[in-house]
């Protein structure tokens, strides 16, 4: 529900203001488009009865008229044609994403300890977020699991399908050790590569259909693999550190201080701190792993900004 039955308050009160004020300060500055994306936002947490609704659409439409008349001007997204075409274009983006790789990717859900774990995951996660945005969450761990088992495969490493812990999160257990610590790399940074695809392909269907869930879950999606970029424990961060040279290590640490200027996100502080730590102590490696360094370097750049990605859950 959108509002109270009895009192007829607004759920989202809190949210409605925030973007109220977000949109104000777009128009203020002349961002139009970016005003009227903020409003039909709003529109989307507001009863279709109310009279905030009635307001906000003519408010919406005059701004599309505005941006019509502005020189070299582009439709919106969201109004460039009825939202079978827009769907279509989203299912397409999701079939190019996904292609080559379905068959691989269902086949991780033959095996019982991975539905079953994931049932109950999905399950937790439902009474908190919703089943929607609990479904997005699953399946986009799912996807950075089945990262380490596609590079596991590749490398002819044994390894069990990937297993869910409610609350937690997910893992998959090798049944053999690594030594080489650019191999190990190797398989920790899978996961969020193929995370960030997972990520990324939220995001298209994000712009392409505006609906803020498939923003939320690209949000959410670029927190988790961000997170797990943490050089500390069994977090995939770790494994991609050990391959790091000490040089390798400090440049790392340098762009994660370049990553919280330019954004501002919290959770960049928390993997410095660890990764100034890991920086301090002896390197197990001597020559320089580009590969290992590239990737990283990439996935801090590309999650952190899927991290402030504009969503409203």
């Amino acid at each position: 529900m959108l509002s109270c039955p009895v009192c007829h308050t607004l759920v989202h009160a809190g949210a409605l203001k925030d973007l109220a004020a977000q949109a104000e300060v777009y128009a203020s500055q002349g961002k139009l488009e970016q005003s009227r994306d903020t409003w039909q936002r709003a529109l989307e947490l507001l009863p279709p009865s109310s009279r905030q609704h009635t307001v906000l659409t003519e408010r919406v439409a005059d701004l599309s008229k505005r941006i019509a008349a502005m020189p070299g001007a582009r439709p919106a997204a969201s109004a460039s044609g009825p939202w079978w075409k827009r769907a279509a274009t989203a299912v397409i983006i999701v079939g190019i994403f996904a292609l080559g790789k379905i068959k691989f990717l269902v086949l991780g859900l033959t095996k019982a300890s991975t539905f079953f774990s994931m049932f109950a995951f999905f399950g937790l996660y439902w009474s908190v977020f919703g089943w929607a945005l609990a479904a997005g969450l699953v399946v986009s761990i799912y996807i950075h699991e089945m990262g380490h088992v596609a590079e596991l495969r590749r490398l002819g490493i044994g390894a069990g399908a990937p297993l869910f812990i409610p609350g937690v999160g997910a893992y998959v257990l090798l049944k053999q050790h690594i030594d080489d610590p650019a191999v190990d790399a190797r398989i920790g940074l899978a996961g969020p590569v193929w995370g960030l695809g997972a990520g990324l392909a939220a995001y298209a269907i994000y712009r392409v259909t505006d609906v803020p869930l498939w923003g939320a879950i690209a949000q959410l999606t670029g927190f988790i693999n961000l997170f797990n970029l943490i050089p500390v424990w069994q977090l995939d961060g770790a494994r991609g550190f050990h391959a790091l040279s000490g040089w390798q290590r400090w440049a790392i640490v340098g762009a994660l201080g370049v990553a919280f200027l330019l954004t501002n996100e919290g959770l960049l502080l928390l993997i410095g701190a660890v990764a100034v730590y890991r920086a301090l102590q002896p390197a197990v490696v001597r020559e320089p792993n580009v590969p290992a360094f590239a990737t990283f370097l990439v996935l801090i750049a590309a999650l952190t900004w899927l991290t402030k990605i504009p969503a409203v859950t």
